[in-house]
């Protein structure tokens, strides 16, 4: 796809409005001309060379596509009229029909990029309402840029993977933290069980990256050798391992429930 036309982001001056920001414009994806990103109160520190502004209706009207980067929270202070805009959001709880009425499009997908998007490594759900045939594959392309994309087909699942992926670094540092907590319990200097968890979890992100295998395969294979890691995998299954982090995932995705109702709720006000 060439050119996708003016981006305007508001909430750019944020953390995740920032790195999609970055990523857009170093992955060559928007040109910093056609990028326009709004703040409240302040440009950050070492901004990027693109448009600011304050005004998100103007922001609106100088752009083709909108990314709505703003704290659920602040959704109902958010006040613009964007008809036939393509709307792309990537506020947690906050559903499709929400933003339908508070905008005037009709051309809406919901994304949720985590903190990886700051290192190009996110993982991006995208669940499209648009009758539009490209939109999709715009969307598609825009967040790319930050990192892998997959469509998914009921709105639902936003709110789920606001739980699993949303978690971003973590519900991996809470491997680690056990991993090191342990370590040192058994008598190693802190920082060297540190350094060791942490370099587990990044090692291991870059092999599952490299060799491509699914994470079931990698588990398979350390089972099939019959060492000391199986041993590990056995006795960590037999405690419940498994279970809890299935109960941890509902207790999450309960929560990312519970923030979309609530936010719907008060929109209806």
């Amino acid at each position: 796809m060439g050119d996708i036309g003016r981006v305007g982001i508001i909430g750019g001056a944020g953390w995740l409005g920032s790195a999609i920001a970055k990523a857009l414009v170093d992955s060559g994806t928007v040109p910093a001309e056609q990028l326009t990103c709004s703040f409240r109160n302040r440009k950050p520190d070492g901004a990027l060379e693109c448009r600011w502004t304050q005004d998100n209706q103007q922001l609106v009207e100088n752009s083709d596509i909108i990314i709505l980067s703003v704290r659920p929270a602040d959704w109902n202070a958010v006040d613009i009229h964007a008809s036939w805009k393509l709307m792309v959001s990537v506020m947690a709880g906050v559903n499709v029909e929400s933003i339908r009425r508070k905008t005037g499009s009709t051309r809406i997908a919901r994304v949720l990029p985590n903190a990886a998007a700051e290192v190009g490594r996110s993982y991006t759900p995208l669940f499209m309402a648009s009758s539009e045939p490209d939109d999709r594959e715009i969307v598609e392309v825009l967040f790319r840029s930050c990192g892998m994309v997959d469509t998914v087909f009921r709105e639902e699942h936003i709110d789920y993977f606001t739980a699993m992926s949303g978690s971003g670094e973590a519900f991996p540092a809470l491997l680690a933290e056990a991993l090191m907590n342990d370590a040192a319990a058994r008598g190693l200097p802190r920082e060297i069980a540190c350094r060791a968890a942490q370099q587990v979890i990044i090692g291991a992100g870059r092999l599952q990256e490299l060799h491509g295998a699914s994470p079931a395969e990698t588990v398979k294979s350390f089972l099939d050798y019959k060492g000391t890691t199986a041993e590990g995998i056995v006795a960590m299954r037999e405690n419940g391992f498994e279970n809890a982090i299935r109960l941890g995932l509902e207790a999450a995705f309960r929560k990312a429930q519970a923030l979309s109702e609530k936010l719907v709720s008060e929109c209806d006000q």
